[in-house]
């Protein structure tokens, strides 16, 4: 079953062509449709359902904490997408800082600062647990309130600005990556791309696979 439009492939193939020529502004149009529908209604004050908000409607708790063949679950995705999206529009496109801080780290009431990749499946079974998802789900929502104003504000200029070192650094520090390898790649992978790239992945495609994935367990454990 597709939970996806069928015409995501073709926006994200258009939304490419579209942010690299004088179409940009018509792309930016494209962008801010697309990373609505990732995102709660809150987010852009829709009045429409989103790919997101269909998720969750009538969702169950323990569905949520089901552990797929992938080994992974729909809050372990749900914090995964975000907590990439965030570094990736807070730091690599704004050069800012994330809005994953402190406070919201003992909301969530999680020990993980960074995206999960390199979790093990026991430390995702704690982790499903823990965490408060309805703090993570106001988590989404500030993050993807913060990306929004991004979009908003960068220009054709910054399409092929390049990730700097010291972005990839401050990622560190902030707590982003681990000195894992399953999850230090992601330093090398964002550090070959340019603002163009980020918007394509991780900003848009990536999510649509992990959303795609928590569907897919809500299809088979949600009875």
């Amino acid at each position: 079953m597709k939970y996806i439009p069928d015409d995501w492939t073709v926006k994200q193939n258009n939304l490419k062509i579209l942010l690299s020529k004088k179409t940009f502004d018509n792309g930016i149009k494209l962008l801010l449709e697309m990373h609505g529908l990732l995102h709660d209604k809150k987010v852009y004050n829709n009045k429409d359902r989103t790919i997101y908000t269909n998720l969750w409607e009538n969702l169950k708790g323990e569905t949520c904490k089901i552990i797929s063949n992938k080994e992974t679950s729909i809050l372990w995705d749900i914090w995964h997408i975000t907590r990439i999206e965030d570094i990736a529009g807070n730091i690599l496109i704004n050069n800012g800082e994330t809005v994953f801080n402190e406070d919201i780290k003992n909301k969530l009431n999680i020990k993980i600062k960074d995206t999960g990749n390199a979790m093990s499946y026991e430390e995702i079974q704690d982790f499903n647990n823990s965490i408060n998802a309805t703090e993570l789900k106001n988590y989404r929502i500030k993050a993807g309130k913060s990306t929004k104003k991004i979009i908003e504000n960068i220009n054709f200029n910054d399409m092929k600005r390049k990730v700097e070192k010291e972005q990839l650094e401050k990622i560190r520090q902030n707590g982003g990556i681990i000195n894992d390898k399953n999850s230090i790649w992601l330093l090398d992978f964002w550090g070959k791309k340019n603002v163009l790239g980020l918007i394509m992945m991780p900003i848009t495609r990536h999510q649509t696979i992990h959303l795609n994935d928590c569907f897919n367990i809500k299809e088979k454990y949600n009875k």
